[in-house]
């Protein structure tokens, strides 16, 4: 992208002139120390004496205050350098041949914390430091952007609808897509931002907890998800063909019942969701899909501190539950669902695959799925710090949400490509593998 080169213009001479805390040592973060937070980056440290020990940390502060780090230890070569794409982590939060890992190792100073970003027009800083024998060599700052230049931010209040708008440079129209984030409340920018530098129109839509959306949800009304669709396909920049919704958790669920009984949605993607309404009656019109209960007796308390609700739910497929299924064969959009199956969330590879089967049993041939093995609950975008465990909004305490961290972090790059050429497909005709954005 062209507005990478002019960042990488200006920060070529910072590198070139950066503050070194060594006489010799030089810390470098390439090809610029300013990208796009899905982007990979390499790290080389040079100046060292051969064989010699090093300690990297990094570290950001997000919207919330809290502090999140990663370390690792590496050896110097016969040269007296460190490439973080050629040579192992001896310890630290990762070990092995791993680029990115002072990234999505990262790990909170308050247990059980996400990273919130608030506002995805500012970048995120990671702070990196280079160290030995107590003694700060290097440092660098690597600035993560969730939006390119010209990509428009807009804070959406429009009747009922609460969201926040990411519009890309140029006239359109583009695609238009609606990103669903979990019960906790609030939206998430930073996926929605993402998208909308690959040439889509992004709603990050809240259905609760936000702004004035009731905290406290008793039930949920499809005709506010109707309204959004509508408002999205009103905006001169969206084409007017049916529009794409990206979700996940709770999201996802929801994002199953609008593909099945509204209008206009082209592509679906369902990120660890269930093929069942839950919590709360879903009402639209004069319908209304009974929620699925669930049975405290088959929670799991092994892991003090940590409760495992994955199998809380009852089982949606017997017959006395039948009711709270999501008619999904109604739907004429495509499916792509992704599944984490260490998901302790919920059972969202077996409610996955119900779904497929009961597409497959009206002869429908519209879905895909992509399953990851070891992956959490919370797949995000690329780079993202491991979410093992957090706060549910249902349950109030902390639950484990599943994942071992290096697998979690390649599904979250493969997903994230996966989902990407999903629209291109199906939103904008297109197919084929993705270019650089460079």
């Amino acid at each position: 992208m062209a507005f990478l080169l002019r960042r990488c213009s200006k920060l070529s001479l910072r590198n070139a002139l950066m503050k070194t805390y060594s006489d010799s040592v030089r810390l470098r973060i390439l090809p610029s120390a300013s990208c796009m937070f899905d982007e990979a980056v390499e790290i080389k440290l040079s100046g060292l004496t051969p064989q010699q020990h090093v300690e990297l940390q990094s570290n950001l502060r997000d919207d919330k205050g809290v502090v999140f780090k990663a370390t690792a230890t590496y050896q110097a070569d016969e040269k007296g350098e460190v490439d973080l794409s050629r040579q192992p982590s001896l310890g630290g939060t990762y070990t092995g041949v791993e680029p990115m890992g002072l990234f999505w190792s990262m790990r909170p100073n308050v247990p059980h914390s996400k990273v919130v970003k608030r506002d995805a027009s500012s970048p995120l800083h990671y702070h990196i430091e280079a160290s030995s024998g107590g003694e700060v060599l290097a440092k660098e700052t690597n600035e993560r952007h969730f939006t390119c230049p010209g990509v428009r931010r807009a804070p959406v209040t429009d009747g009922r609808i609460r969201g926040t708008l990411f519009t890309p440079p140029g006239e359109g129209p583009f695609p238009g897509i609606i990103d669903l984030y979990t019960l906790g409340g609030g939206i998430c920018e930073p996926r929605a931002a993402l998208l909308a530098n690959k040439g889509f129109v992004v709603l990050a839509l809240a259905y609760c907890g936000y702004q004035d959306l009731p905290k406290k949800v008793k039930k949920f009304h499809l005709e506010y998800f109707e309204e959004a669709i509508a408002f999205l396909q009103r905006l001169p920049e969206v084409q007017g063909n049916g529009i794409g919704i990206l979700s996940i958790s709770k999201g996802a669920e929801l994002a199953l019942s609008m593909s099945s009984f509204l209008a206009n949605i082209s592509a679906t993607v369902c990120i660890n969701g269930c093929n069942a309404n839950v919590l709360f009656p879903l009402h639209y019109k004069d319908m209304v899909l009974p929620p699925l209960t669930f049975s405290a007796k088959n929670l799991d308390t092994t892991k003090p501190g940590i409760l495992d609700v994955r199998d809380v739910l009852d089982d949606p497929m017997v017959k006395e539950n039948l009711a709270t299924v999501i008619p999904i064969e109604r739907a004429s959009c495509r499916f792509l669902f992704i599944v984490s199956e260490d998901d302790r969330n919920w059972n969202s590879a077996y409610y996955a695959e119900q779904a497929c089967s009961r597409l497959k049993e009206h002869g429908r041939t519209n879905y895909e799925v992509v399953s990851y093995p070891k992956a959490g609950h919370f797949l995000e975008v690329p780079y993202m710090p491991h979410h093992p465990s957090g706060i549910h909004p249902a349950v109030g305490k902390e639950v484990a949400f599943g994942g071992e961290p290096k697998v979690h972090a390649d599904a979250q790059v493969d997903a994230w490509r996966r989902v990407q050429e999903f629209f291109r497909k199906h939103l904008q005709g297109l197919s084929g593998p993705l270019k650089s954005s460079l």
